[in-house]
């Protein structure tokens, strides 16, 4: 006896028909540098490291400037044959550190987290990562410490008397030495990104700011008697010193020179930080 035939337990459904195209509501465009500038901004605000690098510059620029002030008003001493905003000098000079800090954290903490590869996954081009984070590090470092010094030297002229302040002075000592703190981030961040280390690339900074003038204070000899006049004329706390017209020699870049000096080096680094940083993986 046979059996009838069961029906087949799977039947195929019938086709569905193509899916409708879907068009996103949000724009889709290349991104800019205008976007690697936002997404860096978003990094640097967000971070503790910021606020408490600036912060502390901040309290040492404030703390070291108006302090001395107080105390050569207290003492009873005159500034009659110096220039006042000179004393603005120590605090930029320690809070150049903090700025060192970050400038190398910027870029440094990424490497030690990790999170550079979803930077550069996000933003292929490595030179547009670079710059965005030149571009917002320079902006912030050269705001706080412009402003901060402008205070600085405000008080300082109220509370003592010394020889008036011309006009270049005043831009130098404000302007021009924010704008010389920022380039000297600016060398930070690149040798951070060559280091790729951030303990390494502060102590390398540390070094490069204090190093030259400790040796030249230890070279006695005759023969090196030019090898130090050139370390002490062109470290960074005599050029410093210059754009507040209180050098430490009389030869050595004056004016507005050490800008144009520090600006060369930061340059230099971040162009060599550029091309190795397109030859080497992450």
């Amino acid at each position: 006896m046979t059996t009838p035939a069961t029906p087949q337990a799977h039947q195929q459904a019938p086709e569905a028909g193509l899916l409708g195209s879907y068009e996103s509501p949000i724009p889709i465009r290349p991104a800019t540098l205008g976007d690697a500038v936002a997404s860096e901004w978003t990094k640097i605000r967000s971070v503790r490291a910021t606020i408490w690098t600036l912060g502390v510059m901040i309290v040492l620029m404030l703390t070291i400037g108006l302090g001395t002030a107080l105390l050569i008003a207290a003492d009873g001493s005159s500034l009659a044959d110096e220039p006042v905003l000179g004393l603005g000098f120590f605090g930029v000079l320690l809070g150049s550190i903090c700025v060192i800090t970050l400038g190398v954290l910027t870029i440094g903490s990424e490497y030690s987290t990790g999170m550079i590869r979803t930077t550069l996954t996000a933003c292929p081009s490595r030179g547009r990562v670079l710059m965005a984070k030149s571009i917002v590090f320079s902006a912030l470092a050269f705001a706080v410490t412009a402003v901060t010094a402008t205070v600085v030297a405000g008080l300082q002229t109220l509370i003592l008397d010394g020889v008036p302040a011309s006009a270049d002075d005043w831009a130098r000592g404000t302007v021009g030495v924010g704008l010389y703190i920022a380039a000297l981030g600016l060398l930070s961040l690149g040798i951070g990104a060559i280091v790729r280390h951030s303990a390494g690339a502060i102590t390398i900074m540390i070094g490069v700011v204090l190093l030259p003038l400790v040796l030249a204070l230890f070279m006695f000899a005759d023969s090196l008697r030019g090898l130090q006049r050139f370390l002490i004329d062109y470290s960074i706390p005599n050029q410093l010193g210059a754009l507040y017209g209180t050098r430490m020699t009389s030869t050595g870049p004056s004016g507005w020179e050490p800008l144009l000096l520090m600006a060369g080096l930061a340059a230099a680094a971040l162009a060599g930080a550029v091309a190795i940083l397109n030859r080497r993986d992450v």
